[in-house]
This record gives C-alpha cells, sequence and structure tokens, in this order.
C-alpha cells in the first residue's frame, strides 16, 4: 500500500498565499508522477498542476502564473505553492501520486484524503 498525507490547507483572503505539502509513504519502488487536483462543490474535479520525476511540469491555464509545483524527490513528497489566491480557487486539494510497488513492480495510482482550501474575505 501507498499513504499520502496532505498539509496545509485553510482559509485566507483573496490574494494571500498558501503552501500545501504531500508526502507518500509504504512500499513504493519509484514515483514516476506527483500531482494536485482539486474539487470544487458541484463541479468535477479536476487536474491543477503534475510534475514528473524528471521535473517536467504542467499547470491547467488557470492557475498558470500563480501556483508553483515542486517536489522532492528523496522524500516523496511534493509541494504546491499558491500565490494570488482568488476566491475561485476555493476547493479540496487532492494529492495524486503514481509509480510502482517495491514488492511486485506493479503499477499505483494513489490519492491522499484532500484538504479544503478556502479563499474568502
Amino acid at each position: 500500500q501507498v499513504q499520502l498525507v496532505e498539509s496545509g490547507g485553510g482559509l485566507v483572503q483573496p490574494g494571500g498565499s498558501l503552501r500545501l505539502s504531500c508526502a507518500a509513504s509504504g512500499s513504493i519502488f519509484s514515483i514516476n508522477a506527483m500531482g494536485w487536483y482539486r474539487q470544487a462543490p458541484g463541479k468535477q474535479r479536476e487536474l491543477v498542476a503534475r510534475i514528473t520525476s524528471g521535473g517536467i511540469t504542467n499547470y491547467v491555464d488557470s492557475v498558470k502564473g500563480r501556483f508553483t509545483i515542486s517536489r522532492d524527490n528523496a522524500k516523496n513528497t511534493v509541494f504546491l505553492q499558491m500565490n494570488s489566491l482568488k476566491p475561485e480557487d476555493t476547493a479540496v486539494y487532492y494529492c495524486n501520486a503514481e509509480g510502482r510497488y517495491s514488492s511486485s513492480f506493479s503499477q499505483f495510482s494513489s490519492w491522499g484524503q484532500g484538504t479544503q482550501v478556502t479563499v474568502s474575505s
């Protein structure tokens, strides 16, 4: 099994910043990519940002220039620095990791429990 533990969500005013963290642990041989998704009430879950083990990143257009994803490969941890937050960024943010198990080398895609981000004055 692979467990993902997220932290860093909360309430922030428009224009403010938050930093999310997600640490993966368990039977991990390798992690190919880690990402952040979000789901607002009444909406589908969407990819916010993703980063590969080689450092290649991609972002949804609505966060480009405001959010930065990074990772510490040695610690199987991914971060999302969110600046210039807007009310429309309000959502539950989920961490995802894709990789291979150490026991079987089969692939996995695991999710965190989610952390609430609320942008409001």
